[in-house]
């Protein structure tokens, strides 16, 4: 696989930050003795977030090698292995 493009590489990173700052919230829910439905909504909307970051690297390798025509270059075994890890 590529490396990730420097152009999506703030986009994936700014996701990053908001799924961190998202965590320490339910950190502090758990804490504090918050309600179970509250929790449960934020631990999903973090993991949504974690996925579409996960998600959109993957894409993105898959976009690089359409583009270069190298269809060569993909690594079915590993590429399905890292969408899998993913589920």
């Amino acid at each position: 696989m590529t490396q990730i493009p420097g152009d999506i590489t703030p986009q994936i990173i700014t996701r990053l930050k908001k799924v961190q700052g998202q965590l320490g919230g339910v950190v502090r829910m758990i804490e504090e003795g918050r309600d179970c439905e509250e929790l449960v909504t934020q631990l999903a909307a973090a993991s949504k977030a974690l996925n579409r970051a996960g998600f959109t690297i993957v894409s993105q390798g898959l976009k690089e090698c359409v583009k270069s025509g190298d269809s060569s270059g993909i690594d079915e075994k590993k590429l399905e292995k890292m969408f899998l890890a993913l589920a």
